[in-house]
């Protein structure tokens, strides 16, 4: 219990005393001891397995708890994600060394860490959901950190409105969970309480719009506007792969006949942002839509209830996603670009670091052996091959597809970055620091496939039919990259101007690389709810508040003064007759009760 609570607790003091820095030594002393113990503290963890609550509020029939409960699978998300972050604040110290409010970036990256790590560790619904809303909020903050920028601003804000429109079913969710079940600790919920269907389903928007799965995947390519390690760790370690950690530890609360939802929203993932990805025209928008399409390698895993299979894509992801973010940046710094593939450009002597990480990060990512990625990739299509579900029919082929695809843009990327030859620019030597992210990252890369050995994962055997089916599929994306390559290079007479492989999408590619126009179809169904929400608004004050409530009320009000003005006018002769009738009424009232009684 201590364990845990200090794994939490290292990294958000950290970045509350970090708010309050303005020395920048100061600040990068904080920015890396945090994540530094946080790292020690969850290999301490991993080996401790604890587990431990005490009571927070006491409602009767409901109670909330700080609990913690980190098993070993829990405790490998909990060191990938504190080893990310200790990369990334390396990384940043040199990559932002010019930067003014370096300070407060390294205290919110701190407290993005430590809300993910209480994430991960909690046994608590409740507990888990504060976690959750702060990794919200320090998104918001770190995506807008360049705020002179004219993209910035507006991209953190639509990343912070679209997580909001899931979290509210998220929210929803977990108090129906609680409420029907008598206690929102995730351990004593032992089976689906009552109405668990519906809630589930509400988790899983929320889940959807926190992993930016379709269809609430718009806010994730536009959050490229912020710094390239905020990039490296909202999608390696955090905010991205949260979605999918916590569908895998309510996993025994699914309904088995829901998990088709899942599936479906997991195949339409992998295979759109897979081609989304193919036509993306810059580095970080590969990047992006390959993140989106990898996220729903763990969906997939979810789909047919083989969390440990999602757990296991999750930390392989988290390696070799954010080895590529660093090196996008390094690249793109060295390039002088903005990290357009039309314009960056760079020679495989030019910057070693750059070249192998970003070479042996698209190689894992493509699931080449023996990297990580080609055994958790194959675990997660090796359980939906063993499920015999209609999940798992759906979630294999789609996952079959999307391996293709990630071979073709992976490759694509790769043929773009380093086969063009020069750039126009000079360029300089990386930095220490940005190049020992880069090899430790490297390291974890290459290494992270042992986990599938002597890991705490339980995976399914390899298969080797699915074994030989997926490098079929990856050579197959490379083939036709390659072919596409090959058919545009320069000969005598005739030179491409554009030499790009993703012209094998043909006319698509240009809506491709929009995102399918997901974007604007969104905005303006936002904009047609609010006119129509506008629209009724006025109809309802109009006709029931200003016709009826206070037109109504004074056209009453003039028609009694009327009446009682036209009483007034009646003359002396009108009084009289009123007056008798009134006394011979009363007389016989008076007449009737005494005979009565």
């Amino acid at each position: 219990m201590t364990l845990a609570l200090l794994l939490v607790a290292c990294p958000a003091l950290a970045g509350l005393a970090g708010l309050l820095v303005r020395h920048r030594n100061a600040a990068r002393c904080l920015a890396v001891a945090a994540p530094a113990l946080a790292l020690c503290l969850a290999a301490a963890c991993a080996a401790a397995d604890p587990v431990g609550a005490f009571t927070l509020a006491d409602f009767g029939t409901v109670r909330v708890s700080v609990a913690f409960d980190l098993s070993p699978a829990a405790a490998a998300v909990a060191l990938a994600a504190a080893f990310v972050t200790f990369l990334v604040q390396l990384y940043s110290i040199a990559y932002l060394r010019g930067d003014p409010r370096y300070a407060p970036y390294a205290a919110q990256v701190n407290l993005f860490c430590a809300a993910m790590l209480l994430v991960v560790a909690a046994d608590d619904l409740v507990l888990l959901l504060i976690g959750w809303e702060v990794m919200g909020a320090c998104s918001y903050l770190l995506i807008a950190h360049y705020a002179a920028l004219p993209k910035a601003p507006g991209a953190a804000a639509k990343a912070f409105l679209v997580t909001r429109f899931g979290d509210v079913a998220f929210v929803l969710g977990v108090m129906w969970i609680g409420t029907a079940a008598g206690t929102f600790r995730i351990s004593e919920i032992q089976e689906p309480p009552a109405g668990a269907g519906a809630a589930m389903l509400l988790i899983l928007f929320g889940c959807i719009g926190k992993s930016a799965q379709f269809p609430l995947q718009i806010w994730l390519p536009p959050a490229m506007a912020g710094p390239t390690p905020v990039s490296a760790l909202i999608h390696a370690a955090t905010m991205v792969a949260a979605g999918a950690y916590v569908l895998t530890r309510l996993l025994p609360l699914w309904p088995a006949e829901l998990l088709l939802v899942v599936a479906l929203v997991a195949a339409v993932t992998m295979v759109g942002a897979g081609l989304c990805a193919l036509a993306a025209r810059d580095v970080k928008g590969v990047l992006a839509w390959s993140t989106v399409s990898q996220v729903g390698f763990m969906f997939a895993g979810v789909a047919v209830a083989a969390g440990d299979a999602a757990l296991f894509h999750l930390v392989s992801h988290a390696a070799f996603k954010g080895l590529l973010f660093l090196a996008a940046g390094v690249v793109i710094a060295l390039a002088g670009t903005d990290g357009s593939l039309r314009a960056t450009r760079l020679r495989p002597g030019d910057s070693p670091p750059a070249f192998w990480a970003m070479t042996i990060g698209l190689a894992s990512m493509a699931g080449l052996p023996p990297l990580g990625g080609f055994y958790s990739k194959e675990t997660v299509l090796g359980a939906a091959y063993e499920a015999g579900t209609p999940s798992g029919v759906i979630v294999f082929w789609a996952g079959v597809v999307a391996s293709i695809l990630t071979a073709a843009y992976a490759a694509r990327l790769w043929l773009l970055l380093f086969r063009r030859g020069r750039g126009a620019r000079e360029r300089s030597a990386v930095p220490g620091l940005e190049a020992f992210s880069l090899w430790a990252l490297i390291a974890a890369t290459a290494g992270v496939g042992a986990l599938y050995y002597a890991g705490p994962f339980t995976v399914p055997a390899l298969h080797l039919d699915l074994m030989a089916l997926l490098l079929l599929a990856t050579l197959g994306g490379f083939a036709v990259i390659g072919d596409s390559w090959w058919r545009d290079r320069p000969r005598s007479g005739r030179r491409v101007a554009d030499r790009d492989p993703a012209r094998v999408l043909g006319r698509a590619q240009s809506a491709l690389a929009e995102g399918l126009y997901a974007e604007r179809l969104a905005a303006r169904a936002t904009r047609t709810a609010a006119g129509a929400a506008g629209a009724a608004a006025r109809a309802l004050d109009e006709r029931l508040v200003d016709r009826t409530a206070v037109e109504g009320s004074a056209r009453a009000t003039v028609a009694a003064a009327r009446g009682t003005a036209a009483g007034h006018r009646g003359g002396l002769a009108v009084y009289l007759r009123l007056s008798a009738a009134g006394t011979l009424v009363v007389a016989a009232v008076a007449i009737g009760v005494s005979l009565w009684s």
